[in-house]
């Protein structure tokens, strides 16, 4: 499935260290030392709300930014990537977050939106299985399994599809228990466009979506945000889900598995500074002007299949010029080396920065916001 196809019927849909990237994602020109940012007017409230993964990435940022711009309260929410698009449409908020970008027929619903990229992040797949919920063992699944998972055709551990990419690895005779997202959620459609790309049956019958219906499962879950999952997926012996990588830290600690998965070259990789890098450097440079890409699957031999841009989701008009430009202000910070890509911000999320030769596009996004 190509871009434009993706663009043409896709619906509602940040670091590691940057020492690793490649020339093409290499981190963006220091914009200039930060330094606090004064506004004339009385304290501005911008409200920020949507995708779970990249929520906290923005707690991170919250009272790093209020040093820089003490005139500012900003008050973020993980509500899930479709909220966030709804209500930064609506003009409820002012800011919303979402891993998915807007769709052409979206956009042309709501002409005055922009998608503005603010890092790349990635996913991952996680399984609570006893003995083999570690950091040692990483089972081996592709993406056309996971939609024989999510489908009911594979139902044990040990089914042969299963076993085949494992071998050496005693697997339980164990219904397997596949958890989704219940809410509207980039997650999900991160998730379900691997799916899409990798299984027939699949893409002509569920496809992707920030919400699709998803295939009755005896035993299947639905859970809230990506906390939910995981708390669900701890919860739940032999569960399997997709979970974004800013949650990685929360689901090792609780004892869950990190699966390593098929890439387009056929290799089994974990998310982490190399491949999520390579996988950006294989596609960023045919990223458009208005920034709305999918970056799923793509092609490299060392690229993790599952990442992508975290968008801003912003109403280039605002309520006045006061609340343009502190929105303005926050957003060039956040994407700023010297702001909010910086790595101790990154690292602790897992996210990469803007690369190089993207930042520049979002940056030229950003200064369309009037008031």
């Amino acid at each position: 499935m190509n871009t434009f196809q993706k663009a043409s019927i896709m619906t509602i849909s940040a670091v590691i260290g940057a020492s690793a990237l490649s020339a093409a994602v290499t981190m963006v020109p220091a914009l200039a030392k930060t330094k606090a940012i004064h506004h004339d007017a009385a304290t501005i409230q911008l409200q920020e709300t949507g995708s779970t993964l990249l929520y906290p990435l923005f707690q991170l940022w919250v009272p790093a930014y209020s040093k820089v711009a003490p005139g500012v309260q900003i008050t973020p929410a993980g509500t899930g990537s479709g909220t966030g698009i709804q209500q930064a449409t609506d003009g409820t908020v002012q800011i919303g977050a979402s891993d998915a970008y807007m769709n052409n027929q979206l956009i042309a619903q709501n002409p005055g939106m922009l998608n503005i990229p603010l890092a790349i992040s990635a996913q991952q797949i996680m399984y609570n299985i006893p003995g083999l919920s570690n950091k040692t063992v990483h089972l081996h699944l592709t993406g056309n399994v996971l939609a024989e998972i999510y489908t009911g055709k594979v139902r044990y551990w040990n089914d042969p599809q299963i076993a085949r990419l494992n071998k050496g690895i005693r697997l339980p005779h164990a219904a397997i228990v596949p958890i989704h997202r219940l809410d509207g959620s980039g997650d999900t459609f991160l998730f379900t466009t691997l799916l899409t790309d990798t299984n027939k049956n699949w893409a002509n019958t569920v496809s992707y979506n920030t919400s699709v219906s998803w295939p009755n499962v005896p035993g299947a879950l639905g859970a809230n945000g990506n906390n939910g999952v995981v708390q669900t997926a701890e919860a739940t012996k032999y569960s399997v889900a997709y979970v974004g990588i800013s949650w990685l830290d929360n689901g090792l600690k609780g004892g869950l598995g990190e699966a390593a998965v098929q890439n387009r070259a056929g290799r089994f990789l974990l998310p982490n500074n190399a491949t999520i890098s390579a996988a950006a450097s294989a596609q960023v440079r045919k990223t458009p002007k208005n920034e709305r890409m999918s970056l799923i699957y793509g092609p490299g031999a060392n690229s993790y299949p599952i990442i992508n841009y975290e968008y801003a989701i912003i109403n280039k008009k605002q309520s006045s010029s006061a609340v343009a430009t502190a929105v303005k202000d926050l957003l060039l910070w956040a994407i700023s080396p010297n702001g909010g890509n910086k790595a101790n911000f990154m690292t602790k999320v897992h996210f990469l920065p803007l690369p190089k030769s993207i930042a520049p596009l979002s940056r030229a996004q950003i200064n369309e916001i009037t008031g």
